[in-house]
């Protein structure tokens, strides 16, 4: 995983998505965002301003197998 980043030190334009468990209402719940680059971008939803934990492919990759419990 790379870095915390900063609040307001990513790309404006990255588009994020919540997961369909939170009813719509922010809840307890994760963002992400797609990176440019590639990776993921995730953020907490109740407080979107903080930081934004950066994941490149192979991390975010990594740790979506595992929690889907898919095996390599």
């Amino acid at each position: 995983m790379t870095t915390n980043t900063a609040p307001g030190s990513e790309p404006a334009d990255l588009v994020w998505r919540t997961s369909s468990y939170t009813g719509g209402g922010g809840g307890n719940c994760v963002e992400t965002a797609l990176l440019p680059i590639g990776g993921m971008a995730v953020r907490d939803s109740k407080h979107p301003q903080d930081h934004v934990l950066r994941f490149d492919r192979r991390e975010w990759e990594a740790f979506r197998r595992a929690v889907c419990g898919e095996h390599l």
